[in-house]
């Protein structure tokens, strides 16, 4: 699945056009990497997302073959605390 994709749908970022305008930006990194929006993710994949004060990062848990519910969102991915 492409990154912005993935990011919509695990609800991380709310649209899709926002998380392909930060991917762009730079503003992502999977696995230490800047990422494209095209990028493929894979099961264990760590997402960086960098706000104006802050960074949160995640790690990819399961890669899903299309629009997923909300109750599910969370179970696509687990946030990493530093």
């Amino acid at each position: 699945m492409r990154l912005d994709k993935f990011l919509k749908v695990s609800r991380l970022i709310k649209r899709r056009t926002v998380a392909n305008t930060v991917s762009e930006m730079g503003r992502v990194l999977v696995n230490g990497n800047p990422a494209k929006p095209a990028k493929q993710l894979k099961v264990g994949d760590i997402i960086e997302i960098e706000y104006a004060n802050r960074v949160d990062k995640f790690e990819v848990l399961i890669v899903p073959s299309g629009n997923v519910s909300v109750q599910e969102a969370g179970n696509l991915y687990r946030q990493i605390l530093e």
